[in-house]
């Protein structure tokens, strides 16, 4: 049996140092020694100033939707995880999407801005795959419209625009460390900007508003991690530089394997790098996506139809949009599996299944 995706799990005694640690302190959670130290290591290594450990990256987005004061409409991508969309629903915005560009599966910037209505607080883009957005031109036009732009970076650990890290764009970039993820700490996430004023509410806001034992500031939520989950995080920041290299090659089998079949796969922008963290690929149509999909199944293969629905089409969206390319694109895509353990023989077994049931 072959998973669309397996966590890394490093050396389990290096692990169990750190639970050692906890055991003694008897520090479980609530902003313990553990939980500042993955922040400083994750701070130093994506060459950042300011970041917060998260629960999870869906409750990033809500905290930096709330952070904000965002009120109105959003602007946003039709083609991501559900939670992308749920956050803003949750936090009581209105989403509006926006077509998606055929080449590099993000939101059309070059549509961003007939959208905008007087109505319009925000941008939240989602960098699909770890590819990253045209951060430029969203930004120029946030600036003309002064509107704040929040980037999903969920997918994102790794990924760079300009040799900068991609997590340092936008006015607040929330990003995901679930199990699946290219970095994880089984559960988690964050919340990374440049305003220290922002980071400050922002903390305030993932401990309840807390400004003191017995002071409160604003309304907030138990967005906080727990050192066991810092422990995970803090061991596999140390294979970091492993993974990514893995994922790479990869990549590159699958590219050797498939390269006949002349599947389409997102494009990178000019200067952008990605982490690899998807092997996403489309189909010719939807009919042979599914045979595809139903082929690699009967052989315990599972592959994820990712994104897939459209987002515009959840039944909490009352107004209806015209997508095209969204909806041409989500019909056909497929990830395959991809993570750490997959060997080369295995890429080359699910290679050839999908090469049989299209010749």
């Amino acid at each position: 049996m072959i998973h669309i995706t397996k966590p890394f799990l490093p050396p389990l005694e290096e692990y169990n140092s750190f639970i050692a640690e906890i055991w003694s302190r008897n520090w479980l959670t609530n902003n313990g020694p553990l939980v500042n130290k993955l922040e400083s290591e994750l701070k130093k290594h994506l060459d950042i100033k300011h970041l917060l450990y998260t629960t999870n990256g869906t409750i990033a987005i809500q905290i930096a939707i709330k952070a904000l004061g965002l009120k109105g409409e959003i602007i946003t991508t039709p083609f991501s995880y559900v939670a992308t969309t749920s956050s803003i629903v949750w936090e009581n915005c209105q989403p509006v999407f926006v077509d998606i560009n055929l080449n590099s599966f993000n939101i059309d910037e070059t549509k961003i801005e007939k959208a905008i209505t007087e109505k319009t607080s925000a941008i939240l883009a989602t960098h699909v795959y770890g590819n990253p957005c045209e951060v430029d031109q969203i930004e120029k036009i946030a600036l003309k419209h002064n509107l704040k732009v929040i980037y999903d970076a969920a997918h994102c650990f790794g990924s760079k625009y300009n040799n900068r890290t991609l997590l340092d764009y936008g006015d607040i970039t929330t990003i995901s460390f679930h199990a699946t993820k290219v970095f994880h700490t089984i559960e988690g996430g964050a919340l990374i900007t440049k305003d220290p004023d922002l980071l400050k509410k922002m903390s305030r806001m993932r401990n309840f508003g807390h400004a003191g034992p017995e002071h409160f500031e604003e309304v907030g939520i138990n967005g906080k991690n727990s050192e066991f989950h810092a422990a995970m995080g803090l061991v596999n920041l140390k294979y970091i530089g492993k993974i990514l290299d893995k994922r790479k090659k990869d990549h590159e089998r699958y590219d050797k394997y498939l390269s006949r079949l002349k599947l389409q796969k997102p494009k990178l922008i000019n200067r952008g790098e990605s982490n690899y963290s998807y092997y996403a690929v489309a189909f010719k149509n939807e009919q042979q996506c599914l045979k595809v999909f139903k082929a690699l199944e009967e052989e315990n293969i599972f592959a994820r139809r990712y994104f897939h629905p459209n987002l515009a089409d959840l039944p909490y969206i009352e107004e209806k949009y015209s997508l095209d390319n969204t909806n041409n694109l989500s019909k056909r895509i497929l990830c395959l599996p991809l993570f750490y353990e997959l060997t080369s023989v295995e890429i080359e077994m699910i290679c050839s299944l999908i090469l049989k049931n299209l010749k």
